[in-house]
């Protein structure tokens, strides 16, 4: 079997992910394992290289890139249904994983299940919201949905030119996208033996397409050739607006991840050392969102749907919609976040949810 074909989807519209979650240095039994597990399925052994992945996952459970390879497995083999479960149990496990999701779309889309592939990609892009490759499939499921709806219309209304008309661009583009071999993506820090949840690694931003940035500058006062009175400073160009729009988007993903990690240290250093939510002091708001984090029994998991971001120079507001749940309780709320820019980076000065 080709690399070629190994990185191939099915569904040639939409990109898979082959391994997503890169091999750590962690212990010697990372080294030793899963890259033989590649080098069968490369080579076309799905049958051993099975085996092989179960016979690690044996003693390791809950290993994501363990898990994630198997999936790959199954899928190769012609075992969709397999497959698909094992991606949306690690999906449950690791939320904060984009990756998982878009496999599962993949899959969902080779059935023609494209409604289920667009909630999966939906998902990649809310826990990893500069994910270019779950943008670039989103848009193939949408014009997926759109072929079957103008289908639909013709069977209804068979004379109708201007859908003739918009069915046959659709049809087009379909059957010119897709084209060409599936890169890996970034390789992402490996985890700690067995429980510990993989992050993974910043990926190239792209902007997301339903954000809206307002930048505005302090007037300056400068002299104008003649008259004397103070004009307004430029607008601050649009790379500069991206790019800060960027970088916050990038600082609530890392937030949300820390939070779903219960990794107090990354959480706490989203905010300013200042911050202190009105709880009486800096120490006393980390004492209690230990308690009601670090301390908490079970696992978390937070999401957001995709957040509006507006930039005033080195000041940022995000606005979103975000999605908690935990052993007992499962809530959404409408949540602000007031960032600075303090030494290159964007931190949380100011927090209020409703």
């Amino acid at each position: 079997m080709t690399t070629k074909s190994l990185f191939q989807p099915r569904f040639r519209a939409l990109r898979a992910l082959a391994f997503g979650l890169s091999i750590g240095f962690a212990a010697p039994v990372f080294a030793d394992n899963l890259p033989d597990i590649q080098r069968l399925i490369r080579q076309g052994q799905h049958a051993q290289a099975l085996e092989k992945v179960d016979q690690y996952l044996s003693s390791r459970p809950k290993d994501a890139q363990g898990r994630f390879l198997k999936g790959l497995i199954l899928t190769e083999m012609n075992r969709p249904a397999d497959a698909i479960g094992v991606f949306t149990k690690l999906s449950e496990d690791y939320p904060e994983l984009p990756e998982p999701y878009n496999n599962l779309a993949v899959l969902y889309a080779q059935q023609k299940q494209y409604d289920k592939a667009r909630t999966a990609l939906e998902m990649a892009i809310r826990t990893h919201p500069s994910y270019a490759i779950a943008y670039e499939n989103l848009g193939d499921v949408y014009a997926k949905l759109a072929s079957q709806a103008y289908d639909k219309a013709l069977q209804l209304d068979g004379a109708n030119a201007t859908t003739q008309n918009k069915l046959a661009l659709i049809r087009d583009l379909i059957s010119t996208s897709g084209k060409g071999n599936v890169r890996p993506p970034a390789p992402v820090p490996s985890p700690a033996p067995v429980a510990a949840a993989i992050a993974p690694q910043p990926k190239p931003a792209a902007p997301a397409p339903t954000a809206t940035v307002v930048a505005t500058t302090p007037a300056a006062s400068s002299p104008a050739p003649v008259a004397s009175e103070p004009r307004p400073a430029p607008a601050q160009p649009a790379p500069v607006q991206d790019s800060a729009r960027d970088d916050v988007a990038k600082a609530i993903a890392a937030w949300a991840r820390a939070w779903s990690r219960k990794d107090m240290k990354g959480y706490f250093a989203a905010y300013t050392s200042d911050f202190t939510s009105g709880k009486g002091g800096r120490k006393a708001w980390e004492a209690e969102r230990q308690q009601r984090i670090g301390d908490r029994p079970g696992s978390i998991s937070v999401t957001y749907d995709e957040p509006r971001i507006t930039i005033d120079g080195d000041r940022a507001t995000a606005r979103f919609r975000q999605h908690y749940k935990a052993p007992g309780l499962n809530s959404s709320s409408n949540k602000t976040l007031v960032f600075v820019r303090t030494g290159g980076k964007w931190l949380i000065k100011e927090e209020n949810a409703r």
